[in-house]
């Protein structure tokens, strides 16, 4: 294992929900699949997006919220750049942001990488955990921050305390039951130490 292969959001209407992703512009960079399993409060994670410049973080912004996404944290600016964070209809939070400050041209939505930002109860010891499972460290901030490299077409995997990441993104850190979350590597299948599930997949089906 050397990355994520696959991210799939359990959701409980497939369609609703393809119809939402498709029209946020992320149709092609998850997949969806059905489920019922009980879930309440924060899951535990958020997929943050890094765009070029303010236009395509507002152009991301402003189509998940036209299709039916609820606003978390305007948009805005500050110290490190420019973003904000929604969430989607299937209760996927979804964060959008720019190191710019000042747009330079016209919106694009392209976006630059795709990074899926678990809360770790430990970050010290789950980053333990994925480095044995073969992931390489790329960024590390002591116990608070940890980004895994990638290849350029992959999600790349980054640890934040769970209660850091629930106060990022604008919500309560208390959560129960299913991340409705499932990821995957060609060293699943295995669950890392904060329950997040991993599954049999090739790098040749990357997300």
């Amino acid at each position: 294992m050397n990355s994520i292969a696959s991210v799939t959001l359990e959701v409980a209407d497939t369609t609703a929900a393809d119809r939402f992703y498709t029209a946020f512009g992320l149709g092609a960079q998850v997949r969806l699949r059905a489920s019922e399993a009980p879930t309440t409060g924060f899951r535990g994670f958020a997929l943050a997006l890094t765009v070029a410049q303010p236009a395509d973080v507002n152009a991301f912004l402003d189509a998940a919220l036209a299709a039916g996404a609820t606003s978390l944290k305007p948009a805005k600016k500050s110290f490190w750049g420019y973003g904000g964070v929604v969430q989607a209809p299937d209760g996927t939070i979804w964060k959008v942001a720019s190191s710019e400050k000042k747009d330079t041209g016209p919106a694009t939505r392209q976006i630059d990488e795709i990074v899926l930002l678990l809360g770790a109860s430990d970050v010290t010891a789950t980053k333990r955990f994925y480095v044995e499972h073969g992931l390489t460290v790329e960024k590390s901030f002591g116990s608070k921050y940890v980004q895994f490299a990638a290849p350029a077409s992959s999600v790349k995997l980054a640890l934040y305390g769970r209660r850091a990441l629930a106060k990022e993104v604008g919500v309560p850190a208390d959560g129960t039951g299913s991340h409705r979350l499932m990821l995957g590597s060609a060293a699943g299948p295995f669950t890392d130490p904060d329950g997040f599930a991993w599954e049999a997949a090739s790098l040749t089906t990357t997300a």
